[in-house]
């Protein structure tokens, strides 16, 4: 008996002296970096650029928000006056041009020297120095660039390089750790983690790229470097941050691994990269929204404007129409829509599932090529209109003058807002009110009769011209 006593004893000792041995950091269930760090860094380079400013090196001068001054609008004058005393820009055309630079990240995907970074990294550049972890430099070339993604492709004359392994941002979870190399502030080759903080984020400005959002640190110098998952793969190519103070303040962006891989395959064997285009302006659902389109919740991308001669006006999408569906995808939110489109293969017949009226409908779309930003924008300039005293407005029909300037075709035009339904939905002066639930407002008798049928339990859907754009707006018409 007493024996075992003793064995047990002894076990427990055992048992002990092991849990001490454990790091806190094991203890505590963190990951060791120190492995991955090791195999990966030799992949990952240093970016630096340099381009030639003319004339006037006051043009890209901007003074940054300094919350720690004690008075900041009194230092941005002094700062101001202090440039305009030395007379900087009446001389700027005596003054001779001068070489700026900038520094980013970049990561090795081929043995034969093709690099992958941001294309905001060598925006302008006319020289691309790329330096690897044993201190070599080459001067680049660019192969090709894509500004919607922001991925550019360069090659360096070398072999038998370092290259990354790539794996998938779709298998990424929310929570799962991540790690990120790179140069920030050209401290070459400076190792930061976190974890992944949200999955498909949109950025404004930022329609084809679903984000990947982590909390790693990511500052100046870090665009165009590698975001690593914990089997040492890169899902994606860090892009952006959001700050107020211009560094790191734990929000992180990437761009996913996949649509890195799709830019590179196109630029290597078409020389440009081509996007899938449905012709559709859209905006987010609201609550109340959903309400008014009978959807038990807010889902969905609602169509504003369908653009001429695009495939979506082709295959019968409508404004007021909610696409609730593409290709067997759901649209949860609109921001969701672009970047499922734009990997569409351009004559690819796509199935639309939208909602309108309160009733499902299925349209076939034969998707084309997304058209550059300037055709995109002239196309939007001719668009649509919205209610009455009832709702605590003033209109007025739109005259001739009124139609040729906002390029609208039917509406009547906000002269006043009171108080009331109209405000309360963000109706303002100026907004021509183009359509109600769908109806078109043609003049004062058709919206009468409009108004007349609304429910006052149910919100209504307003399509309304304003400042060059269609808006949808939803207004509860509430008691006369």
């Amino acid at each position: 008996m007493r024996i075992r006593s003793c064995t047990a004893l002894f076990q427990a000792v055992l048992l002990l002296l092991a849990l001490l041995a454990i790091s806190p950091m094991q203890a505590r269930g963190l990951p060791d970096f120190t492995r991955l760090v090791e195999a990966n860094s030799p992949a990952v380079v240093n970016i630096s650029t340099t381009r030639k400013v003319e004339n006037n090196p006051m043009q890209d001068f901007s003074i940054p928000d300094m919350p720690n001054m004690p008075n900041n609008e009194q230092f941005r004058e002094f700062l101001r006056k202090f440039f305009e005393g030395h007379n900087l820009e009446k001389n700027a055309g005596e003054l001779p041009g001068f070489d700026a630079s900038s520094l980013g990240s970049g990561f090795i995907i081929s043995e034969d020297g093709y690099v992958v970074t941001n294309y905001h990294v060598i925006k302008g550049a006319e020289e691309i120095i790329v330096r690897l972890i044993d201190r070599r430099e080459f001067v680049a070339e660019v192969i090709g660039k894509d500004k919607r993604s922001d991925i550019a492709l360069l090659k360096i004359e070398a072999s038998d390089l370092p290259v990354v392994k790539t794996g998938s941002s779709k298998k990424l979870k929310q929570g799962e750790w991540v790690f990120a190399i790179g140069s920030p502030f050209d401290f070459d080759h400076s190792v930061t983690a976190g974890i992944v903080s949200a999955l498909g984020r949109s950025l404004p400005g930022e329609n084809y790229v679903p984000f990947i959002q982590t909390d790693v640190a990511i500052n100046p110098g870090n665009s165009g470097g590698p975001l690593f998952n914990m089997d040492g793969e890169v899902v994606g190519v860090n892009s952006q941050i959001y700050s107020r103070t211009g560094g790191f303040m734990g929000l992180s962006f990437s761009i996913p691994v996949e649509l890195m891989l799709n830019v590179v395959e196109q630029i290597k064997t078409k020389g440009h990269v081509s996007r899938g285009w449905l012709g559709v302006i859209i905006q987010e659902v609201t609550r109340e929204l959903a309400e008014s389109f009978g959807l038990p919740k807010a889902a969905g991308a609602l169509v504003a404007q369908v653009l001429p001669d695009s495939p979506a006006l082709k295959a019968g999408v409508e404004v007021g129409d909610v696409i609730l569906e593409f290709n067997g995808e759901r649209i949860t939110r609109s921001s969701v829509l672009p970047p499922i489109v734009g990997v569409t293969p351009i004559g690819e017949a796509s199935k639309l599932i939208v909602l309108r009226n309160g009733n499902k409908k299925e349209l076939t779309v034969t998707i084309e090529e997304l058209p550059e930003d300037e055709v995109i924008a002239a196309q939007q300039k001719g668009k649509q209109q919205l209610p009455g005293k009832q709702l605590g407005m003033i209109l007025e029909t739109l005259s001739d003058e009124n139609i040729e300037k906002l390029g609208v075709k039917n509406g009547l035009l906000v002269k006043q807002v009171g108080e009331g339904s109209a405000r309360q939905a963000g109706i303002r002066p100026g907004d021509v009110l183009v359509a109600i639930n769908n109806i078109k407002v043609t003049d004062i008798k058709t919206l009468e009769k409009i108004i007349a049928e609304l429910s006052e339990n149910r919100p209504a859907a307003v399509l309304l011209h304003r400042d060059g754009s269609p808006v949808f707006l939803a207004l509860k018409p509430g008691k006369e």
